[in-house]
């Protein structure tokens, strides 16, 4: 907080807002608020963005983190920072029941989260009974909607209000709600690769904008298996109906046609995105940092000196995210189709990422000079940041929705190359919906396509991806500003948490 003294050399917004710090500062309040995350980076970071802006409006907040988890975020995080800004921010763990050496990435995902369904209610059950010295009660119960039963069922035996966040985008939740409908009208399940391109009709508030290709790849498939898979997500996902309300990290702008048919089943909606952005506008500051909170390896700062250095708009930044995995063959023909587009990059490669070796690891020595040339490598990198940078102009994606809405907010055009899951909607919507951008799934990942997208994006449709791009960020950034639907939604949310903490006694 700015001392009271400078208060004569304060701008209007600067005494704005050191009138509410000191609002906040002196304001007690009783809610507790327990908030557990899917344990992978894209959860727990997006949550633990939501636990700071809570905890900036005076909430005390437990966060639940497995071991496994809180070691990385520990280790690669700048936990201590965090746990300094927000005094009423504390950690609560518990073991995720896989061994310690289990990669829980990739393929392997899967083993953790039906670890965590079977292993994890106990030790939750526990944490939201417990009370620690000088604090209230856990009053108040926000858990990650992807374990739906689970953590309703936990709420309901220890009597705790919950409401559910889900991370991913409301079209792909919607697309998940609507499954059932899908097959009772027998657009699923698809049959084969001559289905791919027949258009979905009957999404409501979606009709006609994706292709069998373009739904969740948990779609893709006839036998029983795909059948019964598909039908155990549309039932956990309809679990969040017994939930008090549901959080999203999007903004009305941005999928509104949807978010009106999400209201007819959930009538309380908060879309409160993009929470990254959110979080900066309503610090203090904006020219304080937001502590690093990630729990997938160093962030690598040295890419940022190296962006200072680039021309305007002149790199495109390129990122598969926190779990995806991918042949070292693949990986190859990446490489050459950045080094042989001649445009400048910016590449995360974490040590995980590709599988086992093949052939060696021998470098070829075109990519090895192409690289110093024009290219800069890193294991981790601060997304954020580096989006936000004037030389960035371009974003090659896995389509996270994080990483969507990050790009989005920035006004960086994609390139999308989904893997799994969700990454399948998210292209589909910043291709053909937002168009800010490219969608290459489903096609042969080889040099020369990577090499004719990249400055497809980057050269020859530059301006007007750009020019779309910078309309959706605008919308992005109005909506988290004072009087903004996200701006407006989280102060309805938590005045909605207020009055539901009031419940348990």
């Amino acid at each position: 907080m700015i001392p009271i003294i400078y208060e004569a050399y304060m701008s209007k917004a600067q005494k704005e807002n050191a009138t509410r710090a000191k609002m906040k500062a002196e304001e007690t309040t009783d809610t507790h608020v327990a908030i557990f995350p899917c344990p992978a980076q894209g959860h727990v970071s997006t949550m633990l963005k939501l636990a700071q802006l809570l905890a900036l409006h005076g909430f005390h907040i437990t966060f639940l983190n497995t071991d496994f988890i809180h070691h990385r975020l520990h280790r690669f995080g700048d936990l201590e920072a965090l746990l300094q800004t927000y005094p009423a921010l504390q950690f609560k763990t518990f073991p995720d029941g896989l061994p310690h050496h289990h990669p829980r990435s990739g393929q392997s995902a899967v083993d953790l989260f039906q670890s965590i369904n079977l292993h994890a209610k106990p030790h939750i059950r526990h944490i939201l009974l417990s009370q620690d010295p000088g604090k209230p009660k856990i009053n108040c119960f926000i858990a990650d909607g992807v374990f739906g039963a689970l953590t309703i069922d936990v709420a309901h035996q220890v009597g705790i209000p919950i409401i559910h966040f889900r991370t991913i985008s409301a079209s792909c939740f919607w697309t998940y709600f609507c499954v059932p409908n899908l097959f009772q009208s027998n657009q699923l399940p698809i049959t084969g690769d001559e289905d791919m391109d027949r258009v979905i009709t009957c999404i409501p508030g979606m009709e006609n904008m994706f292709r069998c290709r373009d739904l969740p790849s948990f779609s893709r498939g006839t036998g029983s298996e795909i059948v019964y898979a598909l039908n155990s997500l549309a039932l956990e996902t309809r679990e969040s109906l017994q939930a008090r309300a549901l959080i999203l990290n999007t903004f009305e702008d941005l999928e509104g046609s949807v978010l009106s048919q999400m209201r007819l089943q959930f009538p309380r909606v908060f879309t409160i995105g993009p929470l990254h952005a959110h979080l900066n506008t309503r610090k203090e500051s904006n020219t304080e940092t937001t502590p690093s909170t990630s729990c997938v390896g160093e962030v690598d700062q040295r890419c940022m000196t190296w962006l200072d250095s680039q021309p305007l708009k002149s790199v495109i930044y390129v990122s598969f995210g926190s779990i995806a995995t991918m042949t070292r063959e693949k990986l190859i023909e990446i490489w050459y189709g950045l080094v042989n587009s001649k445009k400048r990059f910016l590449w995360v490669v974490r040590p995980d990422m590709v599988g086992p070796k093949e052939n060696g690891d021998r470098v070829p020595a075109e990519l090895e000079e192409g690289t110093k040339e024009r290219g800069f490598i890193v294991g981790w990198a601060p997304q954020e940041e580096v989006l936000a940078h004037k030389a960035i102009g371009g974003f090659l994606t896995h389509s996270g929705w994080n990483s969507t809405l990050e790009s989005l907010a920035a006004g960086v055009p994609m390139i999308c190359c989904p893997s799994f899951g969700d990454q399948h909607v998210n292209s589909r919507f910043v291709s053909e919906v937002c168009k800010v951008g490219l969608d290459m799934k489903d096609v042969a990942c080889d040099r020369n396509l990577v090499e004719n997208m990249v400055n497809d994006l980057m050269d020859h449709r530059n301006e007007v991806f750009l020019n779309s791009a910078r309309e959706v960020a605008l919308l992005a950034n109005r909506s988290v500003s004072s009087g903004g639907s996200s701006y407006s939604n989280l102060d309805g949310l938590i005045q909605y948490i207020r009055s539901i903490s009031q419940e348990i006694i």
